[in-house]
This record gives C-alpha cells, sequence and structure tokens, in this order.
C-alpha cells in the first residue's frame, strides 16, 4: 500500500462465469489482480457469490453492475478515480 494521500492502482482482469443453455455452470468465474504493480491473484477461481452467511454459489445471470464498496473503513472518505472498463 502506498502511504495515505498516495493513490494506490489496481488492475483488475476479470472472466465471468458462463452457463450453459439449461442455465447450469459451464465455466466458473476467474480474476487476477495487480495492486501497484504486484500481481496479488493470478487467474483464481471465483466459487459463486459472497453470502453474509453460507457457502458461495453461482446463480444463472446475464450481465449486471459493477459495485465498489467500501466495507465500512472509519478513515476519511474512500475515493476511486480513473476507473477504466474495457470489455475483451
Amino acid at each position: 500500500m502506498r502511504p495515505p494521500g498516495d493513490w494506490n492502482v489496481y488492475d483488475v482482469i476479470y472472466t465471468a462465469p458462463r452457463f450453459k443453455e439449461d442455465s447450469s455452470l459451464f465455466s466458473p468465474a476467474k480474476v487476477t489482480v495487480i495492486h501497484n504493480g504486484v500481481v496479488v491473484q493470478n487467474n483464481t477461481t471465483i466459487t459463486g457469490n459472497t453470502p453474509y452467511i453460507g457457502l458461495p454459489k453461482y446463480k444463472y445471470h446475464g450481465k449486471g453492475p459493477i459495485k465498489l464498496q467500501d466495507h465500512g473503513d472509519p478513515s476519511p472518505a474512500i475515493s476511486f478515480r480513473n476507473i477504466w472498463i474495457r470489455e475483451l
């Protein structure tokens, strides 16, 4: 992490899950995350949603929104800038 007041950089490469015609899972989602130039997750499989209680699971879906959250961090407001979204 960079010191408070300096911007951190994340590059996220996300591969969405694919579903069969019967709505069952064909292939799970995968993610690679690069934080300030350091790979912290490499082609990691995402096993489903992130429920508060219980195990992750997939539910058929199409395209959806991208949401950012700060997890209730008590420090001054979290800011995001220069967010680029590019479909590959």
